[in-house]
């Protein structure tokens, strides 16, 4: 030992042989580890490059959103299908056939439709879009989501609604004699109030007059021509489809083939679909989605209307004329109500 207890240094490649190996060893482990590591990085980014890109939440006004709340649709298993939001709805009118519309399009494979009216656009909008979008069916590739609320015509604000979500948006409009129409609009509410005044006296603010309350809903929802101003403030004319009711009734299949077209699906709904029956007025369908049996709309369709004063009905009939005519202009299709 060296003078003052300090050990000698130890001559190069001298170093005793276990702290050698203990050094070797660790450098061995250390580019081991290394290695490792990267190996996981680059799995790591090959799973980030081949999964599907993620999803961003649209902003608020942007096309398909409309609320701050729409988290995109999460694919689910293969062979399950997807919710997704609708490509096309049947937006009114009420009482023109929308629900028979719906039922015969309910045939064809590649059409899917929420059940219930889901109202989104006039009453439950603030719930969102993600709300909406869980109230539809899941569909596969190729298939069309729908749904159906007549209320969405007269509704103000639904076409700037429905545009934000998605202006590519088909339309469809069933529209039916607007005298016709509001009688049986008034005959379903009597149905389920009795007691309510006649149509008659609801019909004019002043029967002497002849002045037509066309704040009375049943009057006021077949001004057609008023309510499509509206939707051409955000909708081209060619994106809304205008679907006669009275020739639903009679001619069912032919009516079905330009919807079919409209929504570029294949003709599959054809005359063979149908047969007519007599007692309801209304044709029925041989057989229904998922079913082996004839189908009818509900006993709530056909009601027997009540007996209207002719005089009533003829004045209602002067009142519309002009608003016909200038719908018949606005579609370039005369519907032949008068």
């Amino acid at each position: 030992m060296a003078r003052g207890g300090v050990p000698p240094a130890s001559a190069p490649g001298t170093e005793p042989l276990p702290r050698r190996a203990l050094r070797k060893l660790l450098l061995v482990l250390g580019s081991l580890l290394m290695s490792l590591y990267a190996s996981y990085c680059l799995a790591g980014s090959a799973r980030v490059l081949t999964r599907e890109p993620a999803r961003i939440p649209l902003a608020p006004g942007e096309e398909g959103a409309a609320t701050p709340r729409d988290p995109s649709p999460q694919p689910q298993a293969a062979g399950e299908g997807t919710k997704r939001l609708p490509q096309a709805v049947i937006i009114g009118v009420k009482k023109g056939g929308t629900r028979a519309l719906l039922e015969f399009l309910r045939v064809h494979p590649d059409v899917r439709a929420a059940g219930a009216e889901p109202h989104f656009f006039d009453r439950n909008y603030g719930r969102g879009l993600a709300w909406y979008r869980d109230l539809m069916p899941r569909t596969l590739d190729g298939q069309i989501t729908m749904e159906k609320t007549p209320s969405y015509f007269v509704t103000k604000e639904a076409p700037a609604r429905i545009s934000a979500m998605s202006k590519g948006t088909k339309l469809i409009v069933v529209v039916r004699d607007p005298v016709t129409r509001a009688i049986s609009d008034y005959t379903q509410t009597l149905s389920k109030k009795p007691d309510i005044p006649t149509f008659e006296s609801l019909t004019f603010k002043n029967r002497t007059t002849g002045l037509i309350d066309t704040s009375w809903s049943a009057i006021q929802i077949g001004i057609y021509a008023k309510h499509l101003e509206n939707w051409l403030l955000y909708f081209p004319i060619g994106q809304i489809l205008f679907v006669s009711g009275e020739r639903l009734i009679s001619d069912p299949a032919g009516e079905l083939g330009r919807v079919q077209d409209f929504l570029g699906l294949k003709r599959i709904i054809t005359d063979k679909h149908f047969y007519f029956n007599k007692t309801k007025g209304f044709p029925c369908l041989k057989k229904a989605e998922g079913s082996s049996k004839p189908h009818c709309l509900g006993k709530t369709k056909g009601r027997t209307h009540p007996n209207i004063d002719q005089e009533v009905v003829q004045r209602l009939r002067e009142f519309y004329r002009p608003f016909n005519m200038k719908f018949y202009q606005m579609t370039g299709h005369d519907f032949g109500w008068d």
